[in-house]
């Protein structure tokens, strides 16, 4: 039996509480809204994040310090192992054809491999970063390894007149 199941049998069919339908039915005169104030109000509604009054959370929490998230470096991750199973011996491997052979999903992002998985095959690995360890284990079945150094992006400034 699954949740949904369940979920759709209780309270099928129950019928909705008619209110404002004088004091003797329960929930007459106010219709259990109570007296006065915001709630009672039609319309009314309590914004997600409302915390009944007390001090919201984002006004809790101080605003300090720096993020760096919003220009960290975002690696498409590939494994030896992938490498082994996809790739034929002497096989050249760059971004474009690991994109073809459908490991990564663009080639706009760098590329890192790692060293999960033994490597029998000889590749010529071309990319932006490897781990000591994919480095040493495509070295050592004879491949080789070649990272692609790209240039820090750099703000130019202005060169400075005498004037």
């Amino acid at each position: 039996m699954m949740i949904h199941e369940i979920t759709c049998l209780t309270d099928a069919n129950r019928r909705r509480k008619r209110v404002g339908r004088g004091r003797g039915s329960g929930s007459g005169k106010t219709s259990g809204r109570g007296h006065k104030g915001a709630g009672s109000r039609s319309g009314a509604s309590d914004k997600v994040y409302f915390e009944g009054g007390q001090m919201p959370l984002q006004r809790r929490l101080p605003k300090r310090g720096f993020s760096n998230a919003d220009f960290r470096t975002e690696y498409s991750i590939v494994n030896l192992q992938l490498l082994e199973g996809r790739f034929d011996d002497g096989a050249t491997v760059t971004a474009e054809t690991l994109h073809s052979h459908g490991l990564i999903r663009d080639t706009k992002r760098p590329v890192k491999i790692l060293g999960e998985g033994e490597v029998s095959k000889k590749f010529h690995v071309t990319a932006e970063k490897f781990s000591a360890s994919a480095r040493s284990k495509i070295e050592a079945a004879g491949g080789s390894v070649t990272e692609i150094v790209k240039p820090k992006w750099r703000r130019e400034r202005p060169a400075k007149t005498k004037g």
